[in-house]
C-alpha cells in the first residue's frame, strides 16, 4: 500500500483493556477503498470491541488507528490514554458511519426525520436539501414508503433498514457494520443482507463484524477470523472457509455449520 493511497481504515498493533482484563491483543486491520473486511469469531473474541475502537466509541491503550492515512493523535498512556483532539474525533467518526445490532432509531421521531437528523444537525446540511437525500436513501433500502411512520410502527427488518438509511446519509467514506442482523429472525434477516450486498456491490468500504458465514463469504474481500483478542487466521473468503488451516477455525466453522 503507497503512502498516497492508504486505507481508509486501518488499525495496527491494537490492544484494548477493561481494567486488567485485555481483550484486543495486537491486532493489524485494514480496508482499502471499496474493500469489504468481515470480522467473525465466538461471542467475547473482541469483534465488536474492535469496531467501536476504530470508531472511537472506546479508548484503546496501544497501537494506531489511522483514517485516510491520518493517525489519531493520543494524549496519556496505558488505561489513562485518550484522544487528544477533539475536533479530529468529531471529523473522523462523521466519515465511519455505525449501524448497530440495536437499530437505536429515535422513537419520538419519523422515519425520515431519523434520517434527516445528522446531516442537518452534525454536518450543516440545508433541511430541504437533507430532506430530499434522506427520501432517495429510503427508497435506496427499500422503505421510501415509510417516510412519516415511527419507528415503533415497522418491523425490526425495516427498523434496521432505516437504520442503514441514515448511515449513508452521512455520506461516510466506510460503514461500520456491528451485528446488524442478529436480532432478526432469519426471514427479516434477508431483508437486510439483501441491503448489504447491494452496498458491498456497489464498491462501498466496509467493516462488517457478523455471526453470518453466508453473508461474510459472499460479499468480503478479506475475512478475519479473531480468537481470544487475537487474528488466529485471515484470508480471501474462498481460502478462509474452504481451506481453514487453524484447528480452532476448523472447529468454529464446523459449529456454525451444524448450528
Amino acid at each position: 500500500m503507497t503512502e498516497s493511497n492508504p486505507p481508509v481504515i486501518e488499525i495496527r498493533d491494537l490492544h484494548k483493556s477493561y481494567g486488567d482484563l485485555e481483550v484486543i491483543k495486537g491486532v493489524d486491520i485494514a480496508a482499502k477503498a471499496g474493500d469489504v473486511v468481515s470480522l467473525i469469531g465466538s461471542s467475547g473474541s473482541g469483534k465488536s470491541t474492535i469496531l467501536r475502537c476504530a470508531n472511537l466509541l472506546e479508548d484503546s491503550q496501544q497501537g494506531d488507528i489511522l483514517f485516510k492515512g491520518e493517525a489519531v493523535h493520543w494524549r496519556g498512556h496505558g488505561l489513562h490514554r485518550h484522544p487528544a483532539d477533539k475536533h479530529q474525533v468529531i471529523r473522523m467518526r462523521t466519515n465511519l458511519s455505525m449501524v448497530f445490532q440495536q437499530f437505536n432509531l429515535w422513537s419520538h421521531m419519523s422515519i425520515l426525520q431519523n434520517v434527516m437528523e445528522a446531516p442537518v444537525t452534525v454536518l450543516g446540511r440545508d433541511k430541504a436539501e437533507a430532506e430530499a437525500s434522506a427520501r432517495k436513501y429510503l427508497d435506496k433500502v427499500g422503505i421510501g414508503d415509510k417516510c412519516d411512520v415511527w419507528p415503533a410502527q415497522l418491523s425490526g427488518g425495516q427498523q434496521q433498514r432505516a437504520a442503514i438509511a441514515r448511515a449513508l446519509a452521512m455520506e461516510p467514506e466506510a460503514l461500520l457494520f456491528d451485528e446488524p442482523t442478529s436480532a432478526l429472525d432469519p426471514e427479516l434477516e434477508q431483508e437486510v443482507v439483501k441491503v448489504i450486498k447491494d452496498l458491498a456491490n456497489e464498491g462501498r468500504t466496509m467493516l462488517l463484524v457478523t455471526h453470518d458465514m453466508r453473508l461474510a463469504a459472499d460479499v468480503s474481500d478479506n475475512v478475519v477470523f479473531l480468537h481470544q483478542g487475537k487474528i488466529e487466521e485471515q484470508g480471501p473468503p474462498a481460502e478462509l472457509f474452504g481451506n481453514p488451516k487453524s484447528e480452532r477455525l476448523q472447529q468454529f466453522l464446523s459449529a456454525t455449520v451444524s448450528d
